[in-house]
C-alpha cells in the first residue's frame, strides 16, 4: 500500500458508481436542457439562467471527471470481516482516556471519508494512528488542541 494510493471499500466504490450514474444519466441531461432553453431566450450576456446552467454544468463535468479518475485508479480494499488489527474497512471503537464514552469510527480511504457518518480517512490523525493497532492498544493522537490518548476497545 503506497502512501499516494487512493483506497476505497466496496461500499465506497458502489456509492461513487451510483453518484456517477446519477450525474451522467439525470443531472447532466437536465442541465443541458436548461442550458439549451436559456440560450433560446436570446441575449446571452444578461441571461442569468444561461450563466447559472453553464456554471452548474461545469461543476458536474468536473465531478464526473474526478469520480471517474478515482474509480480508474483506486485500490479496492476487500473486507475480510473481523480482524485483530485495524485496517482500512475496519470499524473501531475507541475510548478517550479519562472518559467513559466510546466513539465508533470506520476507517476508509480519503475519497470516501465523511466525518458526519463517522467514516474517517486512513490519512487523518486518528485514522493513521489507529492503522495496524490491536484491541487494547493505547494510542496518542496529535491534534491542534494538543495530544489525546485513546484505547482501542473493539475492532469489527
Amino acid at each position: 500500500m503506497a502512501a499516494e494510493d487512493t483506497y476505497l471499500t466496496r461500499e465506497g466504490e458502489d456509492e461513487l458508481r451510483r453518484e456517477l450514474r446519477q450525474l451522467i444519466e439525470t443531472r447532466r441531461p437536465a442541465l443541458a436542457q436548461k442550458l439549451k432553453d436559456a440560450a433560446a431566450q436570446g441575449d446571452l450576456k444578461e441571461n442569468a439562467d444561461y450563466h447559472d446552467a453553464k456554471e452548474q454544468l461545469g461543476f458536474i463535468e468536473g465531478r464526473v471527471q474526478h469520480i471517474e479518475n478515482i474509480l480508474q485508479t483506486a485500490v479496492i480494499v476487500e473486507e475480510g470481516g473481523a480482524s485483530d488489527e485495524v485496517q482500512i474497512g475496519s470499524t473501531v471503537i475507541i475510548q478517550e482516556e479519562g472518559t467513559d464514552d466510546n466513539e465508533e469510527y470506520r476507517i476508509v480511504g480519503s475519497a470516501e471519508a465523511n466525518p458526519r457518518e463517522r467514516k474517517i480517512s486512513q490519512k487523518s490523525p486518528i485514522g493513521s494512528a489507529l492503522l495496524g493497532k490491536n484491541k487494547g492498544n493505547k494510542i496518542t493522537v496529535k491534534t491542534p488542541d494538543g495530544n489525546i490518548r485513546f484505547e482501542i476497545v473493539d475492532i469489527r
